[in-house]
C-alpha cells in the first residue's frame, strides 16, 4: 500500500505550541533530547556567488533542488531515530525568496512545507522566523504572510520541564515599519519570561545577538550592541540557560556570565568548513548539552 500523503500542519497558533499541553509539560519526567537546525532557505546555493546573493528577476531560471533534498534527507534521518526526539525545531530562513519575489517565494514555500510533512507526525515540527521569511525590513504584511503559512512569529510552551520561547529575533534588527507590534512582542516577552516553574529556560530565535564574544562590533550576522546588551541582562536575570540561533550559516558561540549563546550551521547551504547538518541538544535535570552532527553523521541513537 502506497505511504499516505501528509499536508503541512500550522501548529503555532495564539502565542502557544498546540502539541504540548502546557501544564502537563512543566513537570519533569526525565531525560530527553531535541533536535535543532536552521537556515534551509530553498534557493539560495543557485543564487550565492561565493561572495553574496544574486538578486533574481522573474525571467531567470531558479532551483532548489539542492536544499530541497538537503532537509529531506536530515528528516529521513529524525524518522530513523529510537527514541525519537521530543521535537525539530528549525531557526528561521525556511525560505530564500522575499515575498516581493514571486513567483519563486510562493513555490519555495509550497516546497519546503511539503518536505517538512514528512517529518514523523509523532515529532513535533517547531518553525521559527528569519530575516527572509519576513523581510529584512518587516512589515505588518511581510509578517502575516509568515503566519498564514508557517505559524506565529512569536510563542513560548513547556515541554518536559523545561520553558522554551521563541523570538522574532527581526524586531531587533529592524523595527521602523511594525514598532506597534514590536512593543506587543516585548510586552509579551516580559511576561513569560516571569514564570520561574521549570527546570531550564531556553531560547529560539534566528539571528544572533552576537557570534564569538558579546561586547564584539555589529555587522550583518548579529544585533547592535546596546540592544544587545540589554537583552542579554534580561535574559540572564530571568534565569535563562541558552539561546540556540541560526543565520551564520556556520557554527560557532560564546557566552555571556553563565548563560551560552550557540550559532548552529545551516541545513541548507554552508559557508564555513562544516558540513551542512543539525545540533542534537540532550536536557538532563542540572544541564543542557548539545552536539553538532553533519547530516550524513546524524546517530540513530542519541539518548
Amino acid at each position: 500500500m502506497a505511504e499516505e500523503k501528509r499536508s503541512f500542519k500550522i501548529q503555532a497558533i495564539n502565542r502557544r505550541f498546540l502539541p504540548f499541553d502546557s501544564e502537563k509539560e512543566k513537570e519533569w519526567q526525565g531525560p530527553f533530547f531535541f533536535v535543532q537546525g536552521a537556515d534551509c532557505q530553498p534557493g539560495l546555493t543557485y543564487r550565492w556567488t561565493g561572495t553574496e546573493r544574486k538578486q533574481c528577476t522573474t525571467d531567470m531560471p531558479m532551483k532548489w533542488d539542492v536544499e530541497i533534498e538537503a532537509t529531506r534527507a536530515v528528516i529521513k534521518k529524525l524518522n530513523q531515530m529510537q527514541p525519537k526526539p521530543k521535537f525539530f525545531i528549525v531557526c528561521g530562513d525556511l525560505v530564500d525568496a522575499f515575498d516581493f519575489e514571486e513567483p519563486f517565494r510562493t513555490q519555495q514555500e509550497n516546497d519546503i512545507k511539503q518536505v517538512f510533512s514528512e517529518l514523523d507526525p509523532s515529532i513535533p515540527l517547531l518553525c521559527v522566523c528569519g530575516n527572509h521569511d519576513i523581510g529584512d525590513q518587516p512589515t505588518r504584511s511581510s509578517i502575516q504572510r509568515y503566519i498564514d503559512h508557517f505559524g506565529d512569529d512569536y510563542y513560548d510552551f513547556y515541554c518536559g520541564g523545561i520553558h522554551c520561547i521563541v523570538l522574532n529575533s527581526q524586531f531587533y534588527e529592524h523595527s521602523l515599519n511594525v514598532e506597534d507590534l514590536k512593543l506587543k512582542h516585548e510586552q509579551w516577552l516580559d511576561e513569560v519570561l516571569k514564570d520561574k516553574q521549570s527546570k531550564h529556560i531556553i531560547i529560539f530565535q534566528h539571528i544572533p545577538w552576537f557570534l564569538r564574544q558579546y561586547d564584539e562590533g555589529k555587522d550583518y550576522f548579529n544585533i547592535e550592541i546596546n540592544t544587545r546588551l540589554e537583552m542579554l541582562e534580561k535574559f540572564y536575570k530571568a534565569g535563562v540557560k541558552k539561546i540556540f540561533c541560526g543565520h551564520y550559516h556556520r557554527n560557532t558561540g560564546g557566552s555571556y556570565k553563565s548563560m551560552e549563546l550557540i550559532v548552529t550551521n545551516a541545513i541548507g547551504l554552508a559557508l564555513g568548513t562544516d558540513k551542512s547538518g543539525v545540533r542534537l541538544v540532550r536536557v538532563t535535570e542540572n544541564d543542557i548539552e548539545h552536539q553538532y552532527f553533519p547530516t550524513e553523521d546524524i546517530p540513530l541513537n542519541f539518548l
